[in-house]
């Protein structure tokens, strides 16, 4: 197992999962407030669109998957805000019409392969130097991002119309968020794919809600697991042969089951 370290693809494959996995445990504490779980499975599926749209225009798949996921995201807000859906709807809605195109799509392209699978179900021992740098950009971009606003993300989490009322730019905020997730979700496709991947920004965050009640303990807390299950996780896949991505959610779902064990416990 040690002998892995030494390994150029496994390397690769622990710094951009260390990566994704601290945005992924970032953002997931804003999911948990914000009961925005639904919508992570929705901007990931839709993403599916992206990806297929890319393979039949012969683009890169992750930054079509990108425009496409952000366009999703941007439209459930705007048609929550403008219509008379639930969030809930509206992401039904857009999820189910972008899977749709997304298989009409991939059957008029001739060119997709079995790459799909990985964009399905993740791969991330086969990224490339590029796609680590990619990653690396993102994270920046977006902790970046959430560092320059966190008083405000915080405020609108517990509060959203005292923080309207107290001068925030709630509407702006709101989109950005989303712009985040969607940024977020389709870096961590290459970790665990389309269909896990709203784990990654649900279980940490839930982990941390079940352990503590305070902002900050939470944002630790959340951080450290979806790090330390990615980190296990890929060294059990590589050990017992399992797809990474599975096994990285596996381990996950043994981190929340425990965290919620924990809470029999006397005086919890």
């Amino acid at each position: 197992m040690i002998e892995a370290l030494s390994l150029g693809f496994f390397q690769r494959a622990l710094l951009a999962g260390v990566m994704l996995s601290l945005l992924c445990g970032v953002l997931s504490v804003f999911v948990i407030l914000r009961r925005m779980a639904f919508i992570g499975v929705g901007i990931s599926h839709s993403a599916f669109g992206g990806v297929a749209l890319g393979f039949l225009l012969g683009l890169d798949p992750l930054w079509s998957g990108i425009g496409f996921s952000l366009v999703v995201a941007l439209l459930i807000e705007w048609a929550q805000e403008r219509g008379r859906l639930e969030q809930d709807a509206a992401i039904g809605i857009f999820f189910a019409v972008a899977m749709a195109l997304g298989v009409v799509f991939l059957s008029l392209s001739r060119t997709y392969n079995v790459d799909v699978f990985g964009f399905l179900f993740g791969n991330i021992l086969a990224v490339g130097p590029y796609q680590v740098g990619e990653t690396l950009a993102v994270s920046a971009v977006v902790l970046g991002t959430v560092t320059l606003f966190y008083k405000e993300l915080v405020f609108l989490s517990f509060d959203e119309e005292m923080a309207w009322v107290s001068g925030v730019p709630v509407r702006a905020l709101r989109y950005l968020f989303l712009v985040l997730l969607a940024l977020v979700i389709i870096m961590a496709i290459y970790l665990v794919g389309i269909i896990l991947v709203s784990a990654l920004l649900v279980i940490p965050g839930a982990v941390a809600r079940n352990l503590t009640r305070h902002i900050s303990g939470m944002l630790w807390v959340s951080v450290a697991a979806a790090v330390a299950a990615t980190l296990a996780g890929l060294f059990l896949s590589l050990a017992l042969d399992w797809p990474s991505g599975a096994t990285v959610v596996l381990v996950l779902g043994l981190a929340f089951f425990l965290s919620q064990a924990s809470r029999l416990w006397p005086g919890r």
